[in-house]
């Protein structure tokens, strides 16, 4: 398949630049030791993740993709599992295979590029720096940027005013069904990579228009519509 050329490129960040399960889960499972808790390890952590490290903390707390934890037990575990990250945000996180040649790819072809993700900017900016793809972006829109995120359309747009391109030009690159409702809400079009976070369901199943695995693969899907 092949997609219109676009002028920019959205990219998410959690499951489809970078796998940043090892880091978080290891933080889970501290927080759990630290507040007397069972650990609920990486296989759990990484059905988890994407919306947010508060509703990670919540799903942790219940060992639950839904529900809510005890407001008491939340307010107190937050700061533990925050202050835990923040310690141990990138020494175990790695780039997917093919990510820094797709990041090649699109830099060369001269779309605008930036970055839109869930992670709080205290988090987003080290791991980008730490992995060293801080560069490729001109614009980076963290979960705390605006008052509203994925799956709510408003950072996608707020990146398309800011780097003066319309939706019609515009495509979204995620891993989750979250990064595929902000883009149809968008107008965008959106392509999701098989391999990231979206809670054990198989992302096809959310009807993107295009799914690659390796995010490189990219380059054929655009220069097909070249």
């Amino acid at each position: 398949m092949s997609l219109a050329r676009p002028k920019m490129v959205l990219i998410d960040l959690d499951g489809t630049l970078v796998d940043s399960v090892p880091d978080l889960a290891w933080c889970v499972d501290a927080m759990m030791r630290e507040l007397g808790l069972p650990e609920r390890g990486e296989p759990a952590v990484r059905k988890w993740v994407g919306n947010g490290v508060e509703r990670l903390v919540q799903r942790a707390l219940i060992n639950a993709v839904d529900g809510e934890a005890d407001e008491a037990e939340f307010r107190r575990a937050l700061p533990v599992f925050m202050r835990l990250y923040r310690e141990n945000t990138s020494g175990r996180s790695l780039l997917y295979p093919g990510v820094r040649e797709g990041l090649d790819y699109l830099q060369r072809s001269g779309v605008r590029m930036g970055c839109v993700t869930n992670k709080a900017e205290q988090f987003t900016m080290p791991l980008l720096r730490d992995m060293a793809i801080r560069d490729y972006f001109e614009l980076v829109v963290s979960g705390d940027t605006l008052p509203l995120k994925k799956p709510d359309p408003a950072p996608l747009l707020y990146a398309a005013e800011h780097l003066g391109v319309t939706p019609e030009e515009s495509l979204m690159v995620g891993d989750s069904r979250s990064d595929v409702k902000a883009a149809r809400a968008a107008g965008f079009t959106i392509v999701c990579v098989s391999y990231g976070y979206n809670h054990g369901e198989d992302i096809r199943n959310q009807g993107p228009d295009a799914v690659i695995d390796r995010l490189d693969q990219i380059q054929g899907l655009l220069e097909e519509a070249a």
